[in-house]
């Protein structure tokens, strides 16, 4: 007698078997739940911990864009906002969107309304050519549909503007290659889904999507994030972390995280500034 697959939720792994329209050949994914559980995976995270991210490198991240005051931005699937609130420290006209109400709630006080919008990324509630400024921060990879959220960041990108999309490397040296040598298995961050490309196949993806790639940088992480006191002892505990210090010396395709600035790609066609 033939036994029905067990579900991820049944053997605490990920989910195997064929691979998602959202994915692209040659990416290591891991699936935790379901496509269409992907919200409700989001808000119980954020109501159990969420997702912190070094307010320090979040700076540096803003740092790469050119941005001047006044300018709108975006940040795709922003979380509790903090990208959000440092962009308006910096006088930029700043608004976020997530597909966790859970986080919005969390992180949007203080805020005015409108500034944090619930909304699916691949489904964003936004004209053509809003925004100068757009970023993605360590989310592109936890899409269900990865094409269809890259070409709704190129639909509300001004035509002049430019974007950043940070995205994980499959061979970052700290994160991947190390935790395989030392536990055989791929770095598993435990969200709802989990991709790894290396950075030719994100590029390929990203201007399959209307996006052209300007340039692409190494990230640890840590650029901008001072080192303090408390660190040293992680340091003692984790030795690889100190690559984390030398992340300006490893070569691109060797950091862990990969920081893609684009722009729209010519081709997206005229009145792309409406609205």
């Amino acid at each position: 007698m033939a036994l029905a697959p067990m579900t991820e939720l049944e053997t605490g792994r990920p989910i195997a078997g064929e691979r998602p329209a959202g994915g692209i050949a040659g990416m290591i994914e891991l699936r935790h739940v379901a496509d269409d559980q992907a919200r409700a995976a989001y808000d119980a995270l954020y109501a159990r911990a969420g997702i912190q991210n070094l307010v320090g490198h979040l700076d540096w991240l803003l740092d790469q864009l050119d941005t001047r005051p006044g300018m709108r931005l975006l940040d795709v699937a922003c979380g509790e906002g903090e990208l959000v609130r440092l962009a308006c420290r910096r006088g930029l006209a700043a608004q976020g969107a997530d597909l966790s109400q859970v986080a919005l709630t969390r992180g949007g006080i203080g805020l005015a309304p409108g500034v944090l919008v619930a909304a699916d990324g691949t489904a964003l509630p936004f004209p053509r050519g809003h925004f100068q400024r757009l970023t993605s921060v360590g989310s592109l990879e936890h899409y269900a549909d990865m094409p269809a959220g890259l070409s709704e960041m190129a639909r509300v990108l001004d035509p002049a503007g430019l974007a950043l999309i940070l995205v994980p490397n499959s061979f970052g040296l700290r994160w991947n290659v190390l935790h395989v040598w030392r536990t055989g298995d791929v770095h598993d961050d435990g969200q709802p889904i989990q991709r790894y490309g290396t950075r030719r196949q994100w590029q390929r993806l990203i201007e399959a999507a209307g996006l052209e790639v300007l340039r692409c940088l190494g990230s640890e992480g840590t650029e901008g994030a001072p080192l303090r006191g408390r660190d040293l002892a992680g340091l003692v505990r984790h030795p690889s972390r100190l690559l984390g210090l030398a992340a300006s010396w490893l070569p691109v395709d060797l950091a862990s995280m990969l920081v893609f600035i684009c722009r729209p790609t010519a081709t997206i066609g005229p009145g792309a500034a409406e609205g």
